[in-house]
């Protein structure tokens, strides 16, 4: 079957059997044993961890490249195309609901488990215990600073805030077949959602050495470098794969009919800005 036939039929295109999911199956297990042998400090848990990472990248350069190509030669139809779109919805779901459980763990302990230590029975086992925000428990007494919200913090939501914006421009410039503009806007997407990633090292640099605020300073600590951290960790995802975009576009990939691609990696972005918003507002905020 011709690729026009196929991508026109509303037949489900079928690939040709794949080694790229046990390449991916070998990259996980070596991972895992790497992470497992290294927390263990057995000598050779580093080596076998960095050999699980190159093979996972090797993998995900494999496998995307297929599929770009099988893209590209227009091998996909509609039951294609709405799979994909099927699947990157649940994605961005999964992820929605990741963060909710962090921001749910840190609204338990700021609004009941901090209140409920305060208590007056608790106040016999930790009578020198403030039920106030921003606590590191009961147990630590060290003095630390919690991160301003209008200093570096304020700065990154205005940079991404304008990403999502580039961003958007980028969408009509490459629906308007404006293939210049494009690369332009995507570019400077790119280079916001970099930028962000220095202030946030920058950040963290601080809050370690200035403000004594760590990963290990408590309950307060520990949710906000959990939730900064995954979400930096997400804004970085999000730059390789508008990384990956960009460099299809200047290869000449995507039109206005046929960018699915581009919007999956638009959707993840949009949804990486909406969580950096609840980020400013309950973490650092309130």
């Amino acid at each position: 079957m011709s690729a026009s036939t196929s991508a026109n039929s509303g037949k489900y295109f079928v690939p040709q059997p794949s080694h790229w999911p046990i390449v991916g199956s070998v990259a996980l297990l070596t991972l895992a044993t790497g992470a497992v042998t290294s927390l263990n400090e057995v000598s050779w848990g580093l080596p076998v961890l960095y050999a699980g990472f190159a093979i996972l990248i090797y993998m995900l350069f494999g496998w995307f490249g297929v599929v770009i190509k099988e893209s590209e030669g227009r091998l996909y139809g509609k039951n294609v195309d709405a799979s994909f779109r099927w699947s990157m919805s649940w994605f961005i779901f999964s992820e929605v609901m990741f963060f909710a459980a962090f921001f749910g763990a840190l609204g338990y302990a700021r609004m009941h488990s901090v209140p409920d230590l305060g208590s007056i029975d608790a106040k016999l086992l930790w009578p020198e215990f403030a039920a106030t925000w921003p606590s590191s428990g009961p147990y630590l007494k060290e003095v630390f600073s919690p991160m301003g919200a209008w200093g570096i913090p304020a700065i990154n939501t205005a940079l991404l805030l304008t990403s999502g914006v580039t961003l958007t421009i980028a969408h009509h410039a490459m629906l308007e077949n404006h293939r210049s503009k494009l690369i332009l806007w995507l570019a400077a997407t790119i280079i916001l959602g970099i930028t962000f990633l220095t202030l946030q090292v920058y950040e963290y640099v601080h809050a370690y050495s200035e403000l004594n605020l760590k990963l290990t300073t408590g309950i307060f600590g520990s949710t906000f470098f959990m939730l900064t951290g995954f979400h930096g960790f997400h804004v970085t995802i999000g730059a390789i794969m508008l990384t990956v975009i960009l460099f299809r576009s200047m290869r000449g990939h995507f039109d206005d009919k046929h960018h699915f691609a581009f919007e999956a990696a638009a959707w993840y972005w949009h949804f990486v800005d909406v969580v950096w918003l609840g980020l400013f507002v309950i973490v650092y905020m309130l």
